[in-house]
């Protein structure tokens, strides 16, 4: 594999940073990769690993000759440090992303970065309920897809090497439109985070009525599993993803208690009809996931 960067700069030595850090070093796409964070022995981890080469504290001690940026720190930093260190890149860098979240972010990015600097969102659908460096790996992304959002700013070249990038990584890049995106991921990825995280705190409740008799976890089999896998994700990741795309995660909330409300009714008025209804539906749609 050729290399594509000489000098990557990652923002965030998570999962997915740290991931893509290994890829990076693994197949030669980079010649140096440099690893930021708030905590030191993660960072001491992430060369231990292998992800990155060496590691600063601060993003401006490793930016000014980068020829790209990859920001993987929770969405609602992106603005304090495209500020911070925005004006540091050189000409001709580029700053791109793995957030869940792109819409009005995007737009703020293209605003805040000086113009020779060209942003790039991307968003790997991939990861893990476990978060941290120490559960990074080189095969993350494989057979993924990876969602690039360009907008009508977006430098052709810029696109075409980030995508080449994730299409290295093993990843399906596909093209959409910064809040198209955050519309179909608040479907199809918040708003069954939000089941999960919310069916669980039911389930404490309920834990808690029943008292010391029985333990509710204990009887659980793979159906409670599968449902509640996703709530073991990281809190702060998913708070940040949540309230970043409030205005589609709350509409579909909505959407999702009506039928809740009808799975409610149907039960309430014994109506065995219309829940056999609900869950053929339901069936058929599961069924073309497939």
């Amino acid at each position: 594999m050729s290399m594509l960067f000489k000098k990557v700069v990652i923002v965030g030595v998570g999962l997915i940073g740290g991931s893509l850090g290994l890829i990076l070093k693994q197949q030669g796409l980079a010649e140096t990769v440099i690893g930021v964070g708030r905590r030191i022995e993660n960072l001491q981890l992430a060369v231990k690993l292998g992800a990155i080469d060496r590691y600063e504290s601060h993003a401006q001690d490793a930016v000014n000759d980068a020829d790209l940026v990859v920001l993987a720190t929770p969405v609602d930093t992106y603005s304090t440090h495209l500020r911070e260190w925005g004006e540091s890149l050189p000409a001709k860098a580029i700053v791109s992303d793995v957030g869940s979240v792109k819409g009005q972010l995007v737009v703020e990015a293209e605003e805040l970065l000086p113009k020779p600097v060209r942003f790039v969102g991307a968003h790997p659908i991939a990861g893990r309920e476990k978060s941290g460096v120490a559960y990074a790996t080189a095969d993350l992304f494989k057979g993924a897809r990876c969602l690039v959002t360009p907008t009508t700013q977006t430098d052709p070249a810029a696109l075409e090497a980030i995508c080449e990038l994730w299409r290295s990584a093993g990843s399906v890049v596909c093209s959409l439109d910064p809040f198209d995106h955050d519309f179909v991921l608040g479907a199809v990825s918040h708003l069954p985070h939000v089941a999960a995280f919310a069916l669980m705190q039911a389930l404490t409740q309920l834990q808690s009525q029943l008292g010391q008799s029985a333990t509710l976890l204990e009887y659980s089999g793979g159906g409670l599993r599968d449902t509640t896998r996703i709530a073991a994700s990281s809190p702060e990741m998913w708070r940040d993803i949540c309230l970043a795309n409030r205005g589609n995660l709350l509409k579909m909330i909505d959407v999702y208690m009506e039928h809740l409300k009808q799975f409610k009714d149907c039960v309430e008025q014994s109506d065995g009809t219309g829940l056999e209804k609900i869950m053929e539906q339901a069936k058929e749609a599961r069924e073309r996931l497939s």
